[in-house]
């Protein structure tokens, strides 16, 4: 990128660390950090902490202060130049006389997108856009996901056996994998602005589906729970605990809805889709109400489901060093299965690492561009899932346009 310096990149990992400190926490808005440096020094740093705060750059000039005059900013994401909860930053970055910005990506907004460094050109900002720009846009990808394809980023987290069994013949699953594994899903939990799971899984195990021994949101994750025929029962432990639980069915029986309604379970009837709830539909839905990360954790029939859909974004893997065999022992996924070797759905920027005895395996999916019969969801693969032109009682249709940041 024209204008950029090894300085732009050291100092833009350290607005990098500062917006990590977010992640999790700032849903609808994306994680950001800055930091202020004037004559080689840093000045100021600061992060966006949860929606309704001051932005990244807002906290990092009021530490910064008077030495922000002259001084450049780096800033992990095109400061807005839009009124929400707070005004623009880009009236207080000119009003505070920054003299440069350095910025890693560009906003996905559509309310933003490029305005924000317009406004600052005109102002007489020097501008510098992409320094380290992978590694911002990584740290944005579910805020991205709910702006230009209006549903969230979906993550799969699998804990199996090394045979690719996820529990015995006899159903149990605990535990397949080691307490370092459960402490990093836990982890992941924690990142997630939802944690969605199918019935068979809350019928198997009555998980509370809860962050547990890691610090988090006290409103998230949302525990979603795709039921068609709302079989879950009212005393299910995930209606036990806080945040709330939604409850997608395509069943419209009173009586098993009030009985969850009186739980505080939030139930919502879609249309059905070859007799189950409509995944990408579901998913529109959580990014409309500013849900941008999704974790599914089971089981084996929903992640199946959701692959054929195309659904799912990354998945991680945790892998036990214990085989369990069976014929009918349920796998990671399920479904049909594919037919050809062609059909099968790739991985690519793949990374393993130990955790405690366990391997974990974190991946981006890719999905193949040919349209060919998938076995595993019995539809054809690359097309995108049929829509019900009725809207699902009590369910807003999402606006053409992804819905602007709020803070």
């Amino acid at each position: 990128m024209a204008g950029e310096t090894p300085r732009d990149r050291r100092f833009m990992s350290l607005a990098l660390e500062q917006a990590r400190r977010g992640v999790g926490r700032t849903s609808p808005n994306p994680p950001v950090g800055a930091v202020i440096v004037r004559g080689g020094r840093v000045a100021g740093v600061g992060s966006h902490r949860r929606a309704g705060e001051p932005h990244a750059e807002v906290d990092a000039l009021r530490r910064a202060r008077a030495r922000a005059r002259g001084a450049t900013l780096y800033v992990t994401l095109e400061p807005c130049d839009h009124h929400g909860r707070t005004p623009p930053c880009t009236e207080a970055i000119v009003r505070a006389g920054i003299r440069r910005v350095v910025v890693g990506t560009t906003d996905p907004n559509p309310v933003t997108d490029g305005r924000g460094l317009a406004r600052l050109r005109r102002a007489g900002v020097q501008v510098t856009t992409g320094v380290l720009r992978a590694e911002a846009q990584r740290l944005i990808e579910p805020f991205s996901s709910a702006m230009r394809r209006r549903r969230p980023l979906v993550v799969a987290k699998i804990a199996q056996s090394l045979d690719g069994k996820i529990a015995t013949a006899t159903g149990a699953s605990r535990w397949i994998t080691s307490a370092a594994s459960r402490r990093a899903a836990h982890a992941l939990r924690a990142q997630a602005d939802a944690i969605l799971v199918g019935i068979r899984t809350v019928l198997a195990d009555d998980p509370r589906l809860t962050v547990r021994g890691v610090a988090h949101r006290r409103d998230r994750p949302l525990k979603v729970i795709l039921d068609s025929q709302l079989r879950l029962p009212p005393a299910a432990r995930c209606l036990a605990t806080p945040p709330g639980a939604l409850v997608a069915t395509t069943s419209a029986d009173p009586q098993r809805r009030a009985a969850l309604e009186a739980r505080g379970a939030e139930v919502l009837v879609f249309p059905p889709e070859a007799g189950r709830v409509p995944m990408r539909r579901l998913l529109e839905t959580l990014a409309a109400r500013g849900i941008h990360s999704v974790l599914l954790e089971g089981g084996g029939e929903l992640l199946a489901g959701a692959l054929a859909e195309g659904l799912v974004d990354r998945v991680v893997w945790f892998v036990a060093p214990i085989l369990i065999g069976g014929r009918e022992t349920p796998g990671a996924v399920g479904g049909q299965g594919i037919l050809a070797l062609s059909e099968a759905i790739g991985l690519r920027d793949v990374s393993v690492t130990r955790v405690g005895q366990d391997l974990r395996v974190d991946a981006r999916v890719v999905y193949p561009r040919h349209e060919s019969r998938s076995g595993a969801g019995g539809r054809r693969r690359g097309a995108r899932a049929s829509r019900p032109r009725s809207v699902p009682v009590g369910v807003p249709r999402p606006a053409p346009l992804a819905p602007p940041m709020v803070a």
